[in-house]
C-alpha cells in the first residue's frame, strides 16, 4: 500500500517560460525606471502605461500590452515576479511553456481592457501585471486545489481557498476604494479572463470532433455516389435477355 502526503515547499525550480517573463519584465523596469531616476524622463512610461481614456479616445491600442512590462517601484517588481515564479512554474509544468504563456498574456491583457471597459474616461495610468498574476493564481487553484500555500509565509492553507480569499478581498476593495492606487478592477479582470478561459477550455476539442464527424459524412457520402455511379455503370453494360 502506497502512501502519500503533501509536502510545503517555498516554491517549485524556476521553469523556462517564467524565467523569460521575468528577465523581460525586469529588463523593462530598469528601461523605463533608470532614465526617470538619472534624467528625469517620464516619457517612456507615458506612451507604456495603460490609461483607458488613451484606448476610447486616442486608440493607443497597444497600452493593454506593455503596461503588462511596467511597474511603479521596486516592491512592485519584486512581489509580482515572486508571485510568478512560485505559482506560474507549476503551471508551465502542467500545460507547457506556450501555452502558459498565451494564458499569461490573455489574462494581463485581458484584464487591461476590463479596466478600460468599466473606466473608459479615466486618465489615472495602470502599470504592472497583477492582472496576469491573478489570472495565474486562479488557475492554480483550479489545477492544484488541495496543495498547500503558505499564507501571509505562516499559515498553511489550501490554494482553493487562498484563491477564494483573495477574489473576496479584491472584491471588496473594488469597491470600497474606488480612487485607490491600487487597480483592484484589473485584478479582478484577471480572475474573470482567466475564469472564462478555464471554462472554455474545452471547446477546441468539442470543435474538432464536431469537424471530424462532418468530414466522415461528408467521405461517407461522396463514397455512396461513387458506389451508385458505379452500379449503373455495371447496369448499362449487362446483356439483356
Amino acid at each position: 500500500m502506497a502512501y502519500y502526503r503533501q509536502t510545503i515547499s517555498f516554491g517549485p525550480p524556476l521553469t523556462r517560460m517564467v524565467k523569460y517573463l521575468v528577465l523581460v519584465t525586469s529588463a523593462a523596469f530598469l528601461a523605463t525606471n533608470i532614465p526617470e531616476i538619472l534624467f528625469g524622463w517620464t516619457f517612456p512610461t507615458t506612451w507604456l502605461a495603460l490609461r483607458p481614456l488613451d484606448v476610447t479616445h486616442y486608440f493607443l491600442l497597444w497600452e493593454p500590452v506593455t503596461y503588462l512590462f511596467l511597474h511603479a517601484s521596486l516592491w512592485h517588481i519584486f512581489f509580482n515576479m515572486l508571485a510568478l515564479w512560485m505559482f506560474g512554474s507549476d503551471l508551465e509544468k502542467a500545460w507547457g511553456g506556450r501555452r502558459f504563456l498565451q494564458y499569461y498574456l490573455l489574462t494581463g491583457v485581458g484584464a487591461g481592457l476590463f479596466s478600460v471597459l468599466l473606466q473608459p474616461s479615466s486618465r489615472v495610468p495602470t502599470v504592472g501585471c497583477s492582472g496576469a498574476i491573478f489570472g495565474v493564481l486562479l488557475a492554480y487553484g483550479v489545477l492544484f486545489p488541495n496543495r498547500q500555500i503558505l499564507l501571509m509565509f505562516l499559515v498553511p492553507i489550501a490554494a482553493k481557498w487562498f484563491v477564494v480569499i483573495f477574489g473576496v478581498i479584491e472584491f471588496y476593495l473594488s469597491l470600497a476604494e474606488p480612487g485607490s492606487s491600487v487597480s483592484h478592477v484589473a485584478h479582478l479582470g484577471g480572475m474573470l479572463v482567466g475564469y472564462l478561459y478555464l471554462r472554455g477550455r474545452h471547446l477546441p476539442f468539442g470543435f474538432q470532433s464536431r469537424y471530424q464527424e462532418w468530414r466522415r459524412a461528408r467521405l461517407k457520402k461522396k463514397f455512396d455516389v461513387y458506389m451508385r455511379r458505379q452500379e449503373k455503370k455495371d447496369d448499362a453494360g449487362r446483356w439483356i435477355n
